[in-house]
């Protein structure tokens, strides 16, 4: 009796002839992946093993720590400079979106220039840049004609420690931002623009009637990988001594000697943080993208984006 494989079989006649009677369907044994699964679980047996019986993971001193008054500190500050930065990054990152699809050539090459720099440099670089600006300006004034010198200020009254890390990763996400919100603007199609035009609508009104409303169920999903980014990122802040969560840690094992534990408490947190806000990009691009979900059981589609199956009907 001859034997052929699914995708074979399926070709064949449904109807007509002993021969396709006789065939036997036989799936096709995918070898590869039972030994790639079996080494896999061998490897996180051995490197669950080794976290566990090590001590020199101290979990037990890392549970300790873990809900430490100063961890808990920097952990708050570590979320409010998440908050402030993305906030500031996403309004200055539209303007500058705004400015690269603008028909003045001036604005776009200017918002060019942002995107191209402060992309460009490492945002550690800018960070101490920013910190250390009063060895370039002492003091901040305004001066007017006819009036005299309106106010002055000495450059490292304000500029503190925390409104340096705010300024300067705000201005570097910002130009990542810029390309994310740009890219969302051009994928709306033009024909939208030029028929709103055509009817006399303003250009403002064009972008936040029109155009940004669209653009926002593809600006969604890549603003929240941003986030989620900006959040590991702002760890570069103990470089300048502002009292984030790893600063703290840092603090303590600096004491004590504890430096894994400690480690593996910071990872604890950002871990947890990171999840939380995976869950919320997950609505929120439910929510921008419901025009396109289908609807479907909620358990048939747990299943299909668990296992990665496409749904009824999908093109192949």
């Amino acid at each position: 009796m001859s034997k052929v494989d699914a995708s074979e079989a399926r070709t064949q006649p449904s109807s007509g002839g002993g021969e396709v009677g006789r065939l036997v369907v036989v799936p096709r044994r995918s070898y590869g992946i039972w030994i790639g699964t079996a080494l896999t679980l061998v490897l996180s047996f051995f490197i669950l093993r080794a976290f566990a019986v090590n001590p020199a993971f101290g979990w037990e001193t890392a549970a300790g720590y873990l809900f430490h008054p100063s961890i808990m500190s920097g952990l708050l500050n570590t979320l409010i400079l998440t908050v402030v930065i993305m906030a500031l990054a996403i309004i200055i990152g539209t303007i500058v979106a705004i400015m690269r699809v603008s028909p003045s050539p001036v604005l776009r090459s200017f918002a060019g220039a942002y995107v191209w720099f402060f992309r460009g440099v490492p945002a550690l670089i800018q960070l101490i840049f920013w910190f250390n600006l009063a060895l370039l300006m002492r003091e901040l004034s305004l001066t007017l004609p006819f009036v005299g010198e309106v106010f002055s200020i000495r450059t490292n009254d304000f500029m503190t420690p925390f409104f340096s890390a705010v300024l300067a990763l705000s201005l570097c996400e910002a130009g990542y931002m810029a390309e994310i919100i740009r890219a969302g603007i051009k994928s709306v199609p033009s024909g939208q623009s030029e028929a709103a035009r055509a009817l006399g609508m303003p250009y403002r009104n064009i972008l936040t009637r029109i155009v940004l409303p669209q653009a926002m169920r593809f600006v969604v999903p890549p603003t929240g990988n941003e986030a989620i980014n900006l959040l590991k990122l702002t760890s570069l802040v103990t470089f300048i001594a502002v009292d984030d969560l790893f600063y703290s840690a840092q603090s303590i094992y600096a004491r004590t000697f504890e430096t894994i534990p400690l480690l593996i408490v910071v990872a604890f947190w950002y871990l947890a943080v990171v999840s939380i806000m995976s869950v919320g990009q997950h609505f929120l691009e439910r929510r921008f993208g419901r025009s396109e979900s289908r609807r479907e059981p909620r358990v048939a589609r747990v299943i299909r984006n668990a296992f990665g199956s496409r749904p009824k009907g999908a093109a192949t």
